[in-house]
């Protein structure tokens, strides 16, 4: 079965930017649309040109270095903005002028203050204006999962037979639900003569935490472009996160016909980037791209990864350009991942002698949050009697530096400082004391006793 393409449009540097304290300068726009090229986007929307002259000049200079990619300009459905995008994006090598007019009752009444007719007209006239200029219009019909869905075709309809190439159906607020959204996307592919003919779109706000399942589940219905953001940055709560959507498809190739022309391999370093140029931290736990998304510190876990990481991972590290995969150590953490923890600083140990480290390490770690390699090696330090068979010194050097390299240290995304942890001396640091019980046996009792 041939699998369909999904074309992914980016608006970091536009809906993204409006995401409270990520605005941009045009050098930091212009770098991070380098990398959104890298990471293989299809449509990149560098701004919203009538909203400063800053986001001209950047809108602008994008267009003229990024070639690869669509470069896209939103403007408001009137003939000042549409004619200011195009000044911005006119010399891109594939420019796009991206209208948007809001269609729902409650917009229309308290907002525009225009009927549905003049609704009509003006969506229909602003395709038509920006189709002087520019083959490739997009159209958004902004709070669309809000609209009556009758009104809603006959507007999409007006704007197919007035030019558009792109028709994008927006959850403004975020209100829609996934089987209620599919049902939308397909309801408008059946009623609306030359639908067909466009790319019909998708752009899902997070305000109910289903950015990424409507998007899917739009996509599942018929839609071949979706909107989202690195980061899922955004207006209020964010947009659908463009890595969540383009892992999904790509982990669940089983259940989605579509693909992406995407490189995963560069989703780490652009969210990277976008936290470094906007000073905006991504929470430890977010899917694909947090700190968390390859830590593992649970001991069953520690030791299903370590017998084969596909026990806990549904993904590998590197297909999202996460160097590895991290064991932390700390107090849920097994014998399995501290053993092999003391490989890498250079010791090995018998299961009594591991035992007995193992009882020390738990103590210190119900008082530490981590428990970092310099704690380690002063446990280790601390037995009574070591009978720690220490590594032969080329190879203890080799596995240091393994231990202290970014990879096998804390982990991929921001490493925790030893400062964030009290000196080895002030914790006072548990004495290793031997334990008398006799070696376990037995493949269940290996497993007990490596987490």
């Amino acid at each position: 079965m041939e699998r369909a393409r999904i074309r992914v449009f980016d608006t970091t540097l536009r809906d993204g930017e409006q995401s409270p304290g990520c605005s941009m300068n045009v050098q930091e726009k212009l770098r991070m649309a380098h990398q959104l090229d890298r990471l293989g986007v299809d449509v990149i929307e560098a701004g919203f040109p009538i909203a400063s002259e800053g986001d001209f000049a950047a809108v602008q200079a994008i267009a003229a270095v990024v070639r690869r990619p669509i470069i896209a300009g939103l403007a408001r459905a009137c003939t000042l903005d549409i004619e200011r995008v195009w000044h911005a994006v006119r010399g891109a090598a594939r420019p796009r002028i991206h209208v948007v007019l809001a269609t729902s009752d409650i917009h229309l009444k308290h907002k525009l203050r225009i009927s549905r007719q003049q609704c009509l007209q003006q969506a229909a006239e602003s395709v038509r204006k920006a189709r002087t200029f520019c083959s490739d219009v997009e159209f958004s019909l902004e709070d669309a999962t809000r609209t009556d869905p009758e009104f809603l075709c006959q507007v999409v309809q007006a704007v197919v037979d007035a030019g558009a190439t792109t028709v994008n159906i927006p959850d403004t607020v975020g209100y829609t639900t996934p089987a209620e959204f599919g049902e939308l996307i397909q309801t408008i592919c059946q009623r609306v003569r030359g639908i067909e003919n466009v790319v019909l779109s998708v752009h899902c706000h997070n305000d109910l935490g289903l950015a990424v399942a409507n998007s899917l589940a739009g996509i599942a219905a018929g839609a071949r472009q979706v909107e989202c953001s690195i980061n899922g940055i955004g207006e209020r709560a964010g947009n659908a996160s463009l890595e969540e959507i383009v892992m999904a498809m790509r982990v669940r190739s089983d259940k989605f016909a579509c693909h992406t022309e995407v490189v995963t391999e560069q989703l780490y370093p652009t969210s990277q980037m976008l936290s470094d140029i906007t000073g905006v931290a991504v929470q430890p736990n977010k899917a694909i791209i947090g700190r968390n998304a390859f830590a593992h510190e649970s001991g069953i876990h520690q030791d299903g990864m370590l017998k084969n990481p596909l026990t806990y991972e549904i993904m590998t590290p590197q297909s999202v350009g996460v160097p590895d995969s991290t064991l932390v150590l700390g107090k849920h953490s097994g014998r399995h991942a501290l053993g092999r923890r003391c490989e890498q600083v250079g010791y090995q140990f018998d299961r009594r002698e591991l035992d007995d480290l193992y009882r020390s390490f738990i103590a210190l770690a119900d008082r530490i949050k981590l428990v970092e390699d310099h704690h380690l090696l002063e446990l280790i330090g601390s037995m009574k009697q070591p009978a720690q068979r220490a590594l032969a010194p080329e190879m203890k050097a080799r596995a240091l530096a393994a231990a202290t390299s970014p990879v096998a240290s804390n982990h991929h995304t921001q490493s925790h400082p030893s400062s964030a942890f009290p000196p080895a001396a002030e914790i006072g640091l548990p004495r290793v004391v031997r334990n008398m019980m006799p070696e376990h046996h037995g493949e269940q009792e290996d497993y007990l006793w490596g987490v």
